[in-house]
């Protein structure tokens, strides 16, 4: 069964007053229907990240002209990259007086069957989508420890880290790590006051999986789910909101599941 997409979920100020840092927040995908989303929802300053310069800061200029928000700021940072990641964090920091919530999105994949797979494809996907949250992780759990004020860190994880696919080894075990981290990682974090959840989205046709995969794959992913379609990326990010809020004031080290899929 083929089920519309609903209408566009207006915000509601769920995180109202709150300052948000996201990563690999340039593009057409997850991370910038997150900011977007965190602006709707009523956020005081938000500061989005990505490796790709020009991307980036048309993607400021797209997140002010839209929602009109004047605090929107952009920083070029690698995950991969320990140096970048603590620039990134101290930079906003520095811009928003204190982050209250990070949005770890960043994230790489690419489709190989395993056999065919060289060390090089495996560790860049990991060291990105792994390493990556957990380098973003260990030092904002450290800045927001010093600040004392709290906190709320929201990964992106996947289904696939449950699931398994043909040709997403090196993706499904990096997203199945971000899961562990998150629940280790929170039970750490809960001594200080900030609590640290992930979602984990099914299909989201976003631009980096199109590229990743066939036109028949994407067609076979779709019909698995129960309605018939791929999640919206706003819907993804809709979901981070609500972990991001205080509606999740009692949830920690828990991974939410955003998929409609028969089995």
């Amino acid at each position: 069964m083929d089920i519309k997409v609903p209408e566009y979920v207006k915000g509601h100020n769920l995180i109202e007053g709150k300052s948000v840092l996201i990563t690999a927040a340039a593009g057409a995908g997850i991370g910038f229907s997150a900011a977007t989303k965190a602006v709707e929802e009523g956020c005081r300053a938000i500061v989005i990240s990505d490796i790709h310069e020009g991307r980036l800061q048309a993607s400021v200029e797209k997140l002010k002209t839209e929602t009109g928000l004047q605090s929107v700021f952009g920083k070029v940072g690698n995950v991969a990259v320990e140096e970048d990641v603590q620039a990134l964090i101290d930079f906003a920091v520095e811009k928003m007086d204190g982050v209250d919530i990070l949005i770890n999105n960043a994230g790489l994949g690419t489709s190989r069957l395993l056999v065919e797979m060289e060390d090089a494809e495996w560790n860049k996907v990991i060291d990105v989508t792994l390493n990556g949250t957990m380098r973003m992780t260990r030092y904002m759990m450290k800045v927001m420890q010093a600040r004392g004020k709290g906190g709320v860190i929201v990964n992106n994880a996947s289904v696939l880290g449950w699931r398994a696919q043909k040709e997403q080894a090196h993706y499904a075990a990096a997203k199945a790590g971000v899961m562990a981290l998150t629940r280790c990682a929170a039970l750490e974090a809960a001594d200080f006051g900030v609590r640290i959840n992930a979602v984990a989205p099914s299909i989201v046709l976003h631009p980096m999986l199109r590229k990743s995969a066939s036109e028949e794959l994407l067609a076979e992913l779709e019909a698995a789910e129960a309605y018939g379609r791929a999640a919206e990326a706003w819907e993804v990010a809709n979901v981070m909101m609500f972990l991001a809020s205080d509606y999740s004031s009692y949830m920690t080290g828990e991974i939410v599941s955003c998929s409609s899929q028969r089995s």
